[in-house]
């Protein structure tokens, strides 16, 4: 369901005291190994996750936590399925970009096909709008990062430490790419590894240096195995380390995490009064090698952290950090010649549709999007039911608001 969240094949089993002979039987290969169990197993049944971001390392998370047994998984994207995404996005095929499916909905009907006993639930919608994040991410004992620019997963940090859930950060450009597992109350929060909006808007991205898929496994492996650490219960045995690597040449090298920045609203003092402590006792606290963690951390090619991003006109989570200045209604998309115009008065998408095709625009639609090749522009329209419209071809924001008024009702 476009602008919200769809629940796909949902059931109980697993989530009981026992499990069934099919299960026992799907999951014995893991259950022999001995950090996890049989306990361990149980604890992932009853796991919910969510998956930010459904993109290169989306689709190989949503995968790993589906195979693993993990018993509930929201996935939140705002971006449909395209030609050029079948490279390295493992979960979508030929049919998906054919039909414009959102990236959540197709990623949820493969992960049915995996485990029909999966309860998966795909959120078609920006995480940075208004109350959308903290639906999605209600009820999640963890958040996975899969997204591709730096405000987005600097509004998981700051959801994530004011409410105590761990966020495991990762990206990937090129043949590079990073993760950390950063936990309320024993590391240092996104923000203060990374810096602010700002000091993320230069540097390479997937744009200009490409990506390789073997890279993207190997981020993914890393985010993963932590993710399952921590659900199953093997917490102390998360590591404590910034990891930075490379498929090309073969590198990998970790450096310890900072600890909370004591005067940062978030992961400091005052964050963790307002949790009331949650997190500290999970792990321990790192050493202080903040400022070489933070140069390594902004140093790699990254589709996610170094993607330019325009914010969007929605609040931090939390309102210790202030929004910046800058027009509300547009966003130039990372990697991708594609600015998102935010409509303040959406119409059904029947209403453009008519408009559209009287002006002469090829149109596609399906339950949850339209698109439009427009005949004038070299340019095309995607539009979705809460007001998004994803402008291809434009070169930037003032074009793509310009596209916008001429065969949309933008007020």
């Amino acid at each position: 369901m476009a602008g919200g969240m769809e629940k796909v094949g949902r059931t109980e089993e697993g989530a009981v005291a026992g499990l069934s002979a099919e299960r026992r039987e799907r999951f014995s290969r893991q259950m022999r190994f001995a950090p996890i169990g049989e306990k361990g197993q149980l604890a992932l049944f009853r796991s919910r996750v969510l998956i930010a971001g459904v993109g290169s390392l989306g689709c190989a998370l949503a995968q790993h936590m589906a195979r693993a047994g993990v018993g509930s998984i929201v996935l939140a994207d705002r971006d449909y399925v395209e030609w050029s995404n079948l490279q390295r996005q493992m979960l979508f095929d030929e049919e998906d970009a054919r039909q414009c499916l959102p990236k959540a909905v197709a990623a949820v009907e493969k992960l049915r096909r995996v485990d029909s006993g999966l309860a998966a639930e795909a959120v078609v919608a920006d995480l940075t709008a208004p109350g959308v994040l903290e639906k999605a991410a209600a009820g999640c004992d963890l958040v996975l990062d899969g997204t591709d620019n730096a405000e987005v997963r600097l509004r998981l940090s700051d959801w994530c430490f004011a409410h105590g859930v761990p966020l495991l950060y990762g990206g990937v450009a090129g043949a590079s790419g990073m993760s950390a597992p950063l936990v309320p109350g024993a590391t240092c929060c996104l923000r203060c590894l990374i810096g602010g909006e700002e000091e993320q808007e230069s540097g390479e991205t997937c744009d200009t240096v490409g990506m390789l898929s073997p890279a993207v496994e190997l981020v993914a492996a890393l985010q993963a195995a932590e993710a399952l650490k921590w659900l199953s219960g093997s917490r102390s045995d998360m590591r404590r380390t910034l990891a930075t690597a490379s498929v090309w040449p073969l590198s990998l090298r970790e450096l310890k995490l900072p600890g909370p920045t004591r005067t940062c609203p978030a992961c400091g003092e005052a964050g963790q009064a307002q949790r009331g402590g949650s997190g500290a006792g999970e792990l321990s606290r790192s050493g202080s090698r903040k400022a070489e963690a933070a140069r390594e951390a902004r140093g790699p090619a990254m589709e996610a952290s170094s993607a330019r991003s325009e914010p969007q006109a929605a609040a931090p989570v939390d309102a210790a950090f202030k929004p910046r200045k800058t027009a509300a209604l547009s966003a130039v998309l990372c990697g991708r010649d594609t600015v998102q115009v935010e409509l303040s008065e959406p119409q059904p998408l029947d209403v453009y549709r008519r408009q559209l095709e009287a002006a002469g625009c090829a149109v596609m639609r399906n339950p949850y999007l339209l698109r439009a090749e427009l005949p004038d522009e070299g340019a095309r329209l995607v539009v979705f039911p809460d007001g998004r419209v994803l402008v291809q071809g434009a070169g930037d924001p003032d074009e793509a608001l310009r596209v916008c008024e001429r065969y949309l009702p933008v007020s």
